[in-house]
């Protein structure tokens, strides 16, 4: 199976690339990158590219299964609108060349709480990114919805090192319907994808479906207890 990655010089990208490469079911992966990777593996196809020309790479796009973890934030992008271009122009446009060649799984790193009627911009522009996706009929779609991802960063962001360091204790009391917006280490949702993209049953799929996964879903797919 050849699968793109989108986002994997990111902190989630990162570890389902080292999943993906060592995954005996992916032949080959396509990394579209802004800036090359320190890595080589003989599975690996870096693409440095301009993300606002995607359309001049559209062959790249001829894969079996593109995994998006793409992202930033509004403080990182530096505006509102630079923010919508990395979390939905570019996303956006990735299905669109990859649903225009062949491609049949889809899978989305999104958020929580997502919503395209939402009143805070960042979980709109998330809803608003899904509606779009799920609008070009891939045969098999999934949208992963973490909350505050746990795992060391390069860059420090105050707030989500404060979270962080709190969520292990909120996690125990967020049971029942809070439990989806527990914490999640990165490695955790990075295996699920991994696991869930390479599964016979995602790969035979004969009814286009579309999968939402929040916290429990992504804990048992990549295996580990909640």
């Amino acid at each position: 199976m050849k699968v793109m990655l989108l986002g994997a010089t990111g902190l989630t990208g990162g570890k389902v690339l080292e999943g993906l490469l060592a995954s005996n079911e992916v032949s080959s992966v396509v990394t579209p990158v802004r800036r090359s990777l320190a890595l080589s593996h003989d599975k690996l196809e870096q693409h440095e590219i301009d993300f606002d020309r995607l359309d001049q790479h559209a062959g790249l796009f001829a894969v079996d299964a593109i995994i998006c973890c793409l992202g930033t934030t509004i403080s990182k992008a530096g505006s509102r609108d630079q923010f919508r271009r990395v979390d939905f122009a570019y996303p956006l446009k990735a299905a669109e060349l990859g649903r225009a060649n062949g491609a049949k799984v889809f899978m989305l790193m999104s958020a929580i709480a997502a919503s395209s009627s939402s009143t805070v911009f960042y979980n709109r522009v998330k809803g608003e990114l899904e509606d779009a996706v799920k609008a070009l009929g891939y045969p098999c779609l999934s949208i992963y919805q973490p909350s505050l991802l746990l795992g060391e960063r390069e860059e420090h962001r105050t707030a989500e090192a404060l979270g962080m360091k709190a969520m292990p204790l909120i996690n125990r009391v967020l049971i029942g319907p809070l439990e989806r917006f527990r914490g999640i280490e990165v490695a955790t949702l990075a295996r699920a994808m991994v696991n869930e993209v390479c599964s016979p049953v995602q790969q035979a799929q004969a009814e286009p479906v579309v999968r939402i996964h929040e916290y429990p879903e992504i804990v048992a797919l990549a295996g580990d207890r909640a």
